[in-house]
C-alpha cells in the first residue's frame, strides 16, 4: 500500500517539476493578489509541506514543517523543489504499513497515517493547481499534463 501511495504522488511531484521549468525567472515573486502566495514561496510551500506530513507520518506526532533556505531566483526555488523531492523520496521509502495504521493528530484532528499520507497528496495537488493559473497568467503557454502519464501504446504512438 505504501508503494502505491509513493507512485501515485510521484507522477504528480514530477508534473510540479516539470511546471516549473516552464516558469520565466522574472516570475518568481509573481502574486495574482497581495496576500496569496508568490510563486516561489507556492512552489516551495508544496514541497515543504509533503516534508512535514511525510516527517509526520514516520514519527508517529506531529513535525513542525523545515524552515526552507531563502531564494532570489526560479533557479533556486528549484534547487529548493528537487531537494525537498529526494528527502521525500528516502522517507517514503522507509515507511511501512504499520505507519499508515497509527493514529496521529495534526492541528486537533486525530486520524490514521492513511489519512494524513492521502491530505499530503491532495495538499500537493491542490497547490499544484493553483502554480498552473499562475504559469498560464504569466504567459507559460506549454505545460504539462496534472499528473504523469503512463507511457503510450506501441499502436498509439504510431498513430500520431
Amino acid at each position: 500500500m505504501v508503494e502505491e501511495y509513493y507512485q501515485n504522488w510521484l507522477k504528480h511531484r514530477t508534473v510540479l517539476h516539470d511546471l516549473l521549468d516552464q516558469i520565466g525567472p522574472e516570475h518568481v515573486f509573481f502574486k495574482p493578489w497581495k496576500d496569496g502566495f508568490s510563486m516561489g514561496e507556492l512552489a516551495v510551500h508544496i514541497a515543504g509541506s509533503t516534508d512535514m506530513f511525510l516527517e509526520t507520518i514516520k514519527n508517529g506526532q506531529f513535525v513542525s514543517p523545515a524552515t526552507p533556505r531563502e531564494f532570489q531566483t526560479m533557479d533556486e526555488v528549484r534547487e529548493i523543489v528537487q531537494e525537498f523531492t529526494q528527502k521525500s523520496k528516502r522517507d517514503f521509502s522507509v515507511l511501512e504499513s504499520s505507519h499508515l495504521s497509527k493514529e496521529i493528530d495534526i492541528f486537533g484532528y486525530e486520524a490514521p497515517g492513511k489519512y494524513w499520507i492521502e491530505s499530503l497528496i491532495d495538499h500537493e495537488i491542490h497547490h499544484k493547481g493553483q502554480l498552473f493559473v499562475y504559469a498560464r497568467m504569466t504567459g507559460a503557454e506549454k505545460v504539462p499534463f496534472f499528473k504523469q502519464l503512463p507511457s503510450r501504446a506501441v499502436n498509439d504512438a504510431a498513430a500520431d
